[in-house]
């Protein structure tokens, strides 16, 4: 079905969405390649929520020449009016010949109507090309329309011998400035950042992503079950929303802090601690597409054992730490061989002196 050429211009559209990687949020990162005779007349990315879509862009450049083209599109053309028109209608005005798209878009708004509509126009279409790239492009936004939550990351480093801080608590720098840098692409990818009110307690981190480029700064989650943020906090005095994500009724204290520029997200709590559940659900609710999980060896640990983490990130340094020093994640409840969490390896890549450790949870256990 699908050319050599097919795949050298969906590529180039898959390229082309990636420009988008630290800019879209909420939208998805979007890429387009439009094609005449062999020549690329048009290429566009969608580069911000509310500017126009990524077909747009690269119609707009081809102008005339789009007439009987074909337009290579990383994600189905939208066939709804949102803050900009379908772009299923501006290439069926376009007059392209043909539409080849590398995933239907899992958002019940268009869901296939995107794709109806071009070949109604006559257009010839075809779904399907490179589609895993495409959806490695955007696992949060389909996330949230496919499992009614985001993509969960969650980042960790540790020394060799597994220790994410001495005994005495000291824990800066486990890893090189390289893997730091390579942290804040992280940060900027992810629409929020999850961390404990236990590392806001212990750091004052101001959690946002420091580059030297252009990014939309995520947005920040404390888990916080009863409002402990200190009004004084680092973050709450940064770029982006701060959410508490709490179950306090102490108007009081709720008050002050939303003075001092938090946001609440009441969330229940179940034996003192927020349901993670229900707390993803919020986020999804919020039209977060990924998260970044933060934080110290028992949130994170309870995330694991809900099995709500999509990709363990570990960076690894070429140090020992000792055995009095704290374990990458607290996990209580494992005691046999057969309770193990098992992981599959995705990928193991050299940062720095470092080793950037990823992994997915394991289909089964063993």
């Amino acid at each position: 079905m699908f050319s050599a050429d097919d795949h050298r211009y969906m590529s180039l559209a898959l390229h082309l969405a990636e420009q988008g990687l630290y800019s879209t949020d909420p939208n998805p990162r979007v890429g387009c390649a439009i094609v005449v005779d062999g020549e690329i007349v048009g290429q566009g990315w969608h580069r911000a929520a509310g500017e126009a879509h990524a077909e747009v862009h690269a119609l707009q450049q081809a102008d005339e020449r789009a007439k009987g083209a074909t337009a290579y599109v990383t994600l189905e053309p939208c066939s709804h009016h949102g803050r900009t028109p379908p772009c299923a209608d501006a290439l069926i005005a376009a007059g392209v010949a043909r539409v080849v798209v590398a995933m239907p878009d899992p958002s019940p708004k268009v869901a296939g109507q995107g794709l109806e509509r071009l070949k109604a126009a006559g257009i010839e279409v075809a779904v399907g090309l490179m589609q895993q790239q495409a959806e490695q492009l955007n696992p949060g936004f389909i996330s949230r329309f496919k499992r009614g939550r985001p993509y969960v990351r969650c980042k960790l480093a540790m020394s060799l011998d597994g220790r994410t801080a001495m005994a005495s608590g000291e824990s800066k720098w486990i890893s090189s400035a390289v893997s730091r840098l390579d942290v804040q692409r992280l940060r900027a990818r992810s629409s929020v950042i999850v961390t404990g009110i236990g590392t806001v307690l212990a750091d004052d981190p101001r959690m946002n992503a420091r580059l030297e480029f252009d990014i939309k700064q995520p947005d920040r989650v404390v888990v916080d079950t009863n409002l402990r943020m200190p009004v004084g906090a680092a973050m709450l005095s940064q770029q982006g929303v701060t959410w508490l994500a709490n179950d306090s009724q102490d108007q009081q204290i709720r008050s002050g802090l939303e003075q001092a520029g938090a946001r609440l997200l009441d969330v229940t709590a179940q034996n003192g601690h927020i349901n993670l559940t229900a707390l993803l659900s919020a986020l999804q609710d919020l039209e977060y597409n990924e998260v970044l999980l933060e934080s110290g060896p028992s949130l994170s640990g309870a995330f694991m054992q809900a099995g709500l983490i999509d990709e363990l990130i570990v960076y690894m340094a070429p140090h020992l730490m000792g055995h009095g020093g704290n374990a990458l994640l607290h996990l209580p409840g494992i005691e046999s061989m057969q309770d193990r969490i098992a992981l599959q390896m995705t990928e193991l890549k050299q940062i720095g002196d470092d080793l950037r450790l990823t992994y997915k949870l394991a289909l089964q256990t063993g």
